[in-house]
């Protein structure tokens, strides 16, 4: 375990060192360098606290990164600030959580939601994986986007709307619809999601 999380880590600030603008990597370099110095001269407590600094700024990267993975407000819309739960200790419970919240003017919501690795998708994947569990249950219905297999939930004379996917077995996106009038908002927010780059780089 504490080899792979040695290695986790290492992975973390190559992917972060590689990917994130100049001025971050050099602070980051230059943590991992005052790091490396107070471990040589004996300072453990030192070493520690500037290892998580520089750990923290990793993470601001890896959030950033996944942020993009949600689309921007569609004309019509406006969006609150993702949200996301961090990779840590959580993580191993509930897996990679990210959402965002869309709205209009009219009182219409759509949260988009993406997780990973969660204990829960494997019982998710079971209503995916089994067409008899669909047709036992009136309002959901099965649909297919960009090749990946869906459940469509709406109940007759409702405005509310959910639309789930799996993503290779280990993502689950969802979305999930408020006072809209039909389903035209909602599937216009898949369209403009990637799902294959969303398979990706939450499995990566």
């Amino acid at each position: 375990m504490i080899r792979r999380a040695r290695l986790c880590l290492t992975l973390a600030i190559a992917a972060a060192l590689g990917c994130g603008g100049s001025a971050s990597a050099d602070t980051i370099h230059s943590q991992l360098d005052a790091a490396r110095s107070a471990y040589d001269a004996g300072d453990l407590r030192g070493t520690v606290q500037t290892l998580e600094f520089a750990i923290a700024k990793i993470q601001e990267q890896i959030t950033a990164r996944l942020w993009t993975l949600l689309p921007d407000p569609l004309p019509g819309w406006q969006a609150d600030e993702p949200a996301s739960q961090s990779l840590g200790i959580l993580n191993a419970l509930t897996g990679t959580n990210l959402s965002r919240r869309y709205y209009d003017e009219e009182g219409a919501e759509i949260e988009i939601s993406i997780v990973a690795d969660s204990p829960l998708i494997g019982m998710m994947g079971m209503m995916f994986a089994n067409p008899m569990l669909l047709q036992a249950t009136p309002v959901t219905s099965s649909f297919l986007a960009q090749g990946y297999r869906g459940i469509l939930e709406h109940e007759k004379g409702s405005q509310d709307w959910d639309m789930k996917l799996m993503l290779g077995g280990r993502v689950l996106v969802e979305l999930r619809g408020s006072g809209l009038k039909d389903k035209a908002p909602i599937q216009a927010f898949l369209e403009a999601m990637d799902l294959k780059a969303i398979e990706k780089t939450m499995t990566e």
